[in-house]
């Protein structure tokens, strides 16, 4: 198999309590919810492509903690493994997604016309926006298991796929280890290009074996719809352009993404969905719709206020620097995007941002005038 965990007969050889991992110092979702006595019950199983319990947590064994974040500390290897694992994974998603219970069922809603308002976000605040997220191929491993005959097959499939789009969706497909140096200096100016993982997490999962090969980047001529092909998910569909029209960004996602889905059913192959967890992806903290809808915004002023993050809490958003999950902000810019991914339509999500944008953006103007912004402090959503 492609992952050295995977020799789980051998392992048995041994009892539970000398192969139960040292948790003693970890602060994730998985080492929260992992006992002896849970291990003992699921160290034995294995999805039928042989993804192990040990496979599964790896990553939050060998990653204790985060300095901004509290990770989950799991992976799945493939679709069967939210099912294999579920006494495991349940818990965690319900800690992970704000209660979201074992019983609950997932709504989804990628109809753009759906969405109020959004094409008048101020640009002088709002720097760009974009809408993201991710999908898994039914039939294959997901990329911490998968083997290089699978990753490729993926590849080819993804570039058959996105080769049938037109119009404004037509593009190109780059593989990463094809790239001439201009086209790759191209994408990174552009902000498109993803590199090989260094985050230990993507590589402790076993994300980031035999690269470059099988991955790529895909985008239409205008630069303004992405996918990615083989990093953390199969693929990652990306939405962008600056200013502040979510609108157009999202009618973009919505169409594009339904035209992939569509063209894979086709072709054999519908993305993972269940009613219960909705899209199913590599990492339990993007279950439901992977979707994370988020502007560039200037806020110097609100950002420096005592209330910022708890006005943020109320709106369900969350704050990260320009650069990422883990970077500060530059000059009071931030990238703010929803909280949740569960448990709340694609529609829902966007427009949580496109409202709570727009009072971010009021708070900011009134806080430049020395005015109170208390009259504007939103209640708990």
């Amino acid at each position: 198999m492609p992952f050295s965990n995977t020799h789980n007969a051998f392992k048995l050889r041994y009892s539970s309590e000398a192969e139960f991992p040292d948790l003693s110092q970890h602060n994730n979702h998985m080492a929260k919810v992992l006992s002896p006595e849970m291990y003992a019950a699921l160290r034995e199983r294995h999805t039928p492509s042989g993804f192990t319990l040990d496979d599964v947590i790896q990553t939050g064994v060998d990653n204790p903690g985060h300095p901004f974040i509290m990770t989950v500390g799991c992976v799945a290897g493939d679709e069967e493994s939210y099912e294999v694992f579920k006494e495991l994974f349940d818990p965690i998603i319900q800690d992970r997604h704000n209660g979201y219970l074992p019983t609950d069922t997932h709504k989804t809603d990628i109809d753009a016309d759906h969405l109020k308002g959004g094409d008048d976000l101020d640009p002088d605040y709002v720097l760009s926006s974009r809408v993201r997220t991710g999908r898994s191929i039914r039939g294959f491993c997901l990329p911490p298991h998968c083997s290089r005959g699978e990753r490729r097959a993926i590849e080819s499939l993804s570039i058959e796929a996105l080769s049938q789009l037109d119009g404004d969706l037509q593009g190109k497909y780059y593989a990463l280890k094809s790239m001439t140096d201009a086209e790759q200096q191209q994408l990174i100016d552009d902000h498109f290009l993803f590199d090989k993982p260094v985050s230990p997490l993507l590589l402790a999962s076993g994300m980031g074996r035999d690269w470059p090969d099988g991955r790529g980047i895909w985008h239409n001529d205008t630069k303004k719809f992405l996918v990615w092909v083989n990093e953390e998910d199969h693929l990652r569909v990306i939405s962008m352009e600056k200013g502040g029209d979510m609108k157009s960004v999202f009618q973009r996602f919505c169409t594009g993404l339904t035209k992939i889905e569509d063209i894979f059913k086709q072709k054999g192959h519908p993305f993972m969905w269940n009613e219960h967890l909705g899209y199913v992806l590599t990492c339990p903290s993007n279950l439901g719709t992977g979707l994370r809808a988020g502007v560039h915004i200037k806020l110097p002023h609100l950002s420096k206020h005592a209330g910022f993050g708890d006005t943020l809490k109320r709106l369900r958003l969350q704050k990260r620097g320009t650069g990422g999950v883990d970077t500060a902000a530059v000059g009071g810019v931030f990238d703010i995007s929803n909280a949740d991914r569960i448990g709340f339509s694609e529609v829902e999500l966007v427009q949580m941002v496109v409202d709570g944008v727009k009072l971010l953006v009021e708070m900011e103007k009134r806080l430049e005038k020395g005015a109170s912004i208390d009259d504007l402090v939103p209640a708990p959503k």
